[in-house]
């Protein structure tokens, strides 16, 4: 009869102190992967940047997105991306690049309604 520790529910085999296993565990990769670390810690400072707008520019944004159907990381990424304001005629070809996009693993359908919500209850 196989009986189990408490720690790990794994039956204990004859033999077995209940130790840790003699492999090596896998080596640690840092957050930045194998590249320079002064390159990370530049590119996502440049995101954060890009990402991060007062509210009033947010909401903003996310209104115009709703009113053209897109998304509000959609319809700000074509404005990093292109430098324009996406109007009534890009909307086409902006929803057929979502396929492309969701493929890359990239922004797809994501959506600012329910932090407006939660903001509008507090």
């Amino acid at each position: 009869m196989a009986r189990t520790s408490s720690r790990s529910r794994k039956p204990i085999r004859f033999g077995d102190n209940g130790g840790p296993p003699l492999d090596d565990p896998p080596l640690h990769e840092p957050e930045w992967g194998k590249g320079e670390i002064g390159r990370y810690f530049d590119w996502r400072t440049a995101y954060r940047k890009a990402w991060k707008k007062p509210p009033a520019i947010a909401l903003r944004r996310q209104e115009r997105a709703e009113e053209l159907g897109l998304t509000y990381e959609e319809y700000t990424l074509e404005i990093l991306e292109r430098g324009y304001f996406p109007q009534p005629e890009h909307v086409a070809a902006i929803i057929a690049r979502r396929p492309e996009r969701r493929k890359a693993g990239g922004i797809v359908a994501q959506s600012l309604k329910g932090l407006r919500s939660k903001r509008s209850d507090a």
